[in-house]
């Protein structure tokens, strides 16, 4: 199971969704194709959220925004 997750949620939302259920993130980041990205820190919080978000998943290709300058 990945630990990656792509939503139609705001960033707040998902943030605020980690914290409800004890979900500890290690990266979020906004989508340029909007929504958000987030990596959870181990497999088990990553498969309590993949319940929480399952009708908010992004499937297919996403727009990602660089996290660093190059």
């Amino acid at each position: 199971m990945s630990r990656a997750f792509c939503v139609t949620l705001h960033i707040d939302e998902v943030m605020a969704a980690c914290a409800r259920n004890n979900a500890t993130i290690s990266t979020v980041e906004p989508l340029h194709s909007g929504g958000t990205r987030v990596v959870l820190i181990n497999s088990h919080d990553a498969a309590v959220m993949g319940r929480v978000f399952a009708g908010k998943l992004i499937t297919g290709n996403v727009v990602r925004t660089p996290l660093r300058v190059r």
